[in-house]
């Protein structure tokens, strides 16, 4: 307590004074200044991605407002597994562990714990189709488990109570990799924090969640045992700053909040379309996407079509997008059921809503906006901003303005709007569905491009070999010499 205290001192001192330089902050005593904050991770979803829409997760993006926060450019450091990167922490080759850490006691006597993120469930992960396991004693077989994991604390303490329950850890793994194997029928069991399990079943709808072995447990960032007492100032400063001005709830909506409704069969049904039907549509929505992400106007088909361009509604809407007949004229769009015409009017529409969206609101939220308007219209939800702001919340902020679009099917709520009655939790549920279908995309596009490369190293080693097969075959000294060595 006392350490904290002068922790929470120290921080304080540091505001007032403005220190504006994070040049001349010292990590470790006796070490030279840094200039950069390094921070070490963990490749994942929720944690950072690298694509060609740049860098992305729930973890790089709070280190990059934290390195905006010291005034200093950010290193964001990725690691193959939980050893190399703790072990990294101790070399003093990284200032900061963020890779959806949780507490353990562990980890506690090790690190320096930051303030807590968010927190998740320690869930049993199991395949699908296999019986579901209630109890811990009957087990069909060991749980699979990554090296140095939160899981490994949670078993030591279940098998005081449940001795015969086994376990192997894995060191050549990661989370996602022993996600597929359960997916896959080759592992039985494993543990994840449910965040993760609920991310990951947009990909392998096949996993399932068995029983909860540890509820609330908190995520945090971890630093140096020693000599981080001024950067953990600068922490706890900036956690209570995103705090207050609701960053923390921001990113905890932008990565976590869609998945929570997860469908198997919509799932499975999604990624069958990905490899059967959007290969014939994909060059048409990259071609019409414009400013938009070419997979955020196919979500965005998905959903209203599942792809198929001759779709029609008892409410008179056609096509793809399924546009209605004046939006249609509007956008220039003559014939509805033309996959071509229905995808570019679609985006041509898309734009101008978000186009019309007030300034106020962020170049990163302006689409779930604009597709909820796509969905109940533009009118409705400028009410539903209304109401959210009378209620003292942000208007621009999607993770409040969709706790209230449901509201507008109250009378209560919607008797004093300009444009009445909407069908709010629709367009929620709309907006979600289509940030689950653009994840799972992004994904699998991601995927698509590592095999790409794959091959194409693979090719060049081919082509390599081969052009040194050929010359010795014309020069056959060169194998003799090459047998001499």
């Amino acid at each position: 307590m006392t350490k904290l205290l002068a922790i929470i001192s120290l921080s304080l001192l540091l505001t007032a004074c403005k220190q504006a330089s994070f040049e001349a902050t010292e990590f470790v005593e006796n070490t030279p200044t840094r200039t950069v904050l390094k921070v070490g991770t963990l490749y994942g979803s929720q944690t950072y991605l690298t694509s060609d829409q740049g860098e992305s997760g729930f973890d790089y993006e709070m280190a990059a407002k934290f390195a905006k926060h010291l005034d200093v450019p950010l290193e964001m450091i990725p690691y193959t597994n939980r050893q190399q990167l703790f072990e990294a922490l101790r070399n003093n080759d990284i200032d900061i562990v963020a890779a959806a850490i949780t507490t353990t006691q562990n980890r506690r006597e090790q690190f320096l714990l930051g303030p807590t993120l968010y927190e998740v469930n320690q869930v049993l992960v199991y395949k699908s189709g296999s019986v579901k396991p209630r109890n811990l004693d009957n087990l069909l077989g060991d749980i699979s488990v990554i090296a140095e994991s939160f899981a490994v604390d949670t078993l030591f303490k279940l098998k005081q109570s449940h001795p015969n329950l086994k376990w192997q850890q894995v060191y050549d793994k990661d989370n996602e990799e022993l996600f597929s194997l359960v997916a896959a029928g080759e592992l039985l069991y494993t543990i994840a924090d449910s965040n993760s399990l609920l991310i990951n079943q947009r990909y392998l709808p096949e996993l399932r969640e068995g029983m909860v072995l540890n509820e609330k447990t908190d995520v945090v960032w971890l630093l140096q045992p020693t000599g981080s007492d001024v950067l953990m100032g600068s922490l706890l400063s900036f956690w209570h700053q995103q705090k207050r001005n609701g960053t923390l709830e921001h990113l905890n909506e932008k990565y976590f909040g869609h998945v929570k409704r997860f469908d198997y069969v919509d799932t499975r049904a999604f990624i069958r379309a990905i490899d059967n039907v959007l290969p014939e549509y994909q060059a048409l929505f990259e071609k019409h996407a414009g400013e938009l992400d070419w997979r955020k106007l196919a979500a965005a088909g998905y959903q209203e079509s599942h792809w198929n361009p001759k779709a029609r509604s008892p409410t008179g809407v056609r096509g793809m997008m399924m546009l209605t007949q004046p939006t249609a004229s509007s956008v220039g769009v003559d014939n509805r059921l033309d996959a071509e015409q229905s995808i570019r009017g679609g985006a041509i529409y898309l734009q101008k809503m978000i186009d019309r969206l007030p300034d106020s609101i962020p170049d990163s939220q302006r689409i779930w906006f604009a597709l909820a308007s796509y969905n109940v219209g533009l009118g409705h939800v400028e009410d539903a901003r209304k109401i959210t702001q009378g209620m003292g919340k942000d208007p621009s902020a999607w993770r409040d303005v969709k706790q209230v679009l449901p509201l507008l099917q109250q009378r209560k709520y919607y008797k004093g709007t300009r444009y009445g009655y909407a069908r709010g939790s629709e367009a929620v549920h709309y907006v979600d569905n289509i940030r689950r279908y653009y994840d799972t995309l992004v994904w699998v596009d991601n995927q698509s491009r590592q095999m790409e490369s794959i091959d194409e190293n693979l090719e060049e080693e081919i082509a390599e070999n081969t052009d040194e097969l050929i010359d010795d075959i014309d020069n056959p000294e060169n194998i003799v010499q090459s047998a001499a060595q």
